[in-house]
């Protein structure tokens, strides 16, 4: 982590990304359980369907990186995760805004993380297990810290706070990414 500039800056997007779904996830059954919705567990459990919509995004994710488009791609998932907490927490008593939201969050966090592990695989092939290491434990401590805060807001704020945390984690990547532009850190990611 210490001499890859692009294996740090790719962890901080995906660390964002988690902790912004980990947040959503650990508190939309709380919403969904109160009224206006007041579902029960297996109708709150459903909504973990809607998440084939991340599945459908690798391969679209995949070409951007193929086509050199990394950078760009990386913007835009992350400024899909930023909107879809903005849109749920402003719509939150809408049902449809909160699938759109989900949808949203999903291709947001599943490109973002094809992109963040594209590029960070072409750096030292020799070293992939460490890589992987570094990226997938601060990765899932992003997860474990937006999914604590979210619960704590919540718990003080109720949806609006937990969507603000969410997108606040989204809006901070999209910030970081911002300044990849300018920084000599940043890597040319285009494929061999």
């Amino acid at each position: 982590m210490r001499d890859e500039p692009l294996l740090r800056r790719r962890i901080f997007y995906g660390a964002m990304g988690f902790a912004a779904f980990s947040a959503f996830w650990t508190t939309l059954p709380f919403l969904l359980a109160q009224p206006p919705y007041s579902y029960s567990d297996s109708m709150i459990g459903l909504f973990g369907l809607l998440g084939v919509a991340g599945a459908l995004c690798a391969n679209f994710a995949g070409n951007l990186h193929d086509r050199g488009l990394s950078r760009k791609g990386t913007g835009l998932f992350l400024g899909l995760i930023a909107l879809s907490f903005l849109v749920m927490g402003l719509f939150a008593d809408q049902l449809t805004a909160l699938v759109v939201g989900v949808i949203l969050l999903d291709l947001g966090v599943q490109g973002n993380q094809i992109l963040n592990q594209s590029a960070i695989y072409q750096i030292r092939p020799e070293a992939r297990s460490r890589i992987t290491t570094a990226h997938m434990t601060c990765y899932f401590l992003g997860g474990a810290v937006g999914s604590a805060g979210a619960a704590l807001l919540f718990e003080r704020t109720g949806w609006v706070g937990a969507c603000g945390l969410g997108g606040a984690l989204g809006l901070a990547g999209l910030l970081f990414w911002l300044t990849e532009w300018r920084s000599d850190a940043a890597v040319q990611e285009t494929p061999s």
